[in-house]
């Protein structure tokens, strides 16, 4: 039976290799639509390449030129931050793909879930800061939700050698990012190259210091509490610079079931797609011989203080993880403009959680108000640290 893919992000290195597998699985898997934020230049050769039937560009300033860069093409095109959400909601979509980094993708996969869809979620907020949310809304709808995310997509893998009972706990493993073996100093100053520098992956600047600050990681934890239904408690961090095994599951036997791969998101990205069942695909197969030797160690929680936040949020539950992500998202912006220092991260968003007690969350439109009291809320206190 034929699928039918949207892939919301498809300009971003997730969305260029989501369609790079498609391809590579041949006429059962069509693309129908596709967004950008603002790059609409290499959307509308997307589209030329593809033959979407919808094309979305969630900055509406770039529609224009999104129509100019299209013309001659039979497509529909959308504008705006509600683009995303009429692509979720679109009847022909099986398969949603959401690779849009942030909180801004968050009522698109909320849409997908009230509609049933197959999610294939390749970013960490939606189950991050709404899994609560997520989750209840796909219980009711029978939607699937699947981890793109090389880490969760590995956990699930594992977890198919158990039930979920037999689950004595969750290893995530992290590279360590580019910070592993600095000093203190070193990282609370550190540049925006030095943050960018990633020793394994290859990803957007967001995500590449949220890997720095082993941020990419607390999130990581909320995400797989909610995902695979898993107490705090029972979800371990192991740093793994060699990024080959990307996650274990022990179960209560004693058994430690392992997902290993060379680093390369294709393979979960595909995963998403053909699950229950494996094709062929284009990753390399790892080879054994070749890796020497694999090394892990507990992370330094006082030297990467966001995935010791992490820890604390996920406890807390309700608004802290949204309120967590918020903050997180507008210190990396300040950071990555040149406004504020490496090390400075991890001190706004801390600052923010002070101010800020733990509720449930009743609704979307309650999460996003206490996203953008975060976000404000981190602007305040750079003025305020200004004054004084």
């Amino acid at each position: 039976m034929s699928k039918n893919i949207a892939i919301l992000g498809s300009t971003g290195s997730i969305g260029k290799s989501a369609l790079k597998v498609i391809s590579a699985l041949g006429a059962d898997y069509r693309v129908v639509a596709l967004s950008a934020h603002s790059n609409f230049a290499l959307l509308a050769e997307q589209a030329r390449q593809y033959g979407p039937a919808v094309v979305a560009i969630s900055e509406p300033s770039y529609a224009d030129r999104l129509r100019q860069a299209c013309a001659g093409l039979n497509v529909e095109i959308l504008a705006g931050p509600e683009s995303l959400e009429q692509i979720a909601s679109l009847d022909v979509v099986d398969i949603l793909i959401t690779a849009v980094v942030g909180a801004a993708g968050l009522p698109a996969v909320l849409a997908g879930a009230r509609q049933g869809k197959r999610l294939a979620i390749a970013n960490k907020e939606p189950l991050a800061i709404a899994g609560e949310i997520l989750t209840e809304v796909a219980k009711k709808s029978g939607a699937t939700i699947l981890p793109v995310d090389s880490e969760h997509s590995a956990i699930f893998q594992a977890m198919q050698a158990g039930s979920h009972d037999e689950v004595s706990k969750i290893i995530l493993t992290a590279s360590g990012g580019p910070f592993l073996n600095a000093g203190e100093n070193e990282i609370k100053n550190a540049t925006i190259q030095d943050a960018l520098a990633h020793p394994t992956w290859n990803m957007g600047p967001k995500v590449t210091v949220d890997s720095a600050t082993m941020m990419n990681k607390a999130l990581e934890v909320i995400e797989a509490h909610w995902l695979f239904n898993m107490p705090v408690e029972k979800i371990e961090v192991l740093i793994h610079p060699e990024s080959i095994i990307h996650s274990m599951v022990e179960f209560v036997d004693g058994s430690v079931i392992a997902q290993m791969s060379n680093p390369d998101m294709c393979l979960p990205i595909q995963y998403a797609l053909t699950w229950p069942k494996r094709l062929k695909g284009i990753s390399r197969p790892l080879r054994l011989e070749e890796l020497g030797t694999l090394s892990f160690e507990k992370p330094n929680l006082k030297t990467f203080r966001a995935l010791a936040l992490g820890y604390e949020v996920a406890r807390a539950g309700g608004s802290a993880p949204v309120v967590f992500n918020a903050a997180n998202e507008a210190a990396v912006e300040e950071f990555l403009s040149g406004r504020i220092t490496f090390g400075k991260i991890a001190e706004l968003i801390e600052g923010c959680l002070c101010k800020h007690s733990a509720k449930k969350l009743g609704s979307l439109e309650q999460l996003l108000e206490l996203d953008a009291w975060a976000r404000d809320e981190v602007k305040k206190c750079l003025k305020r640290q200004k004054v004084h």
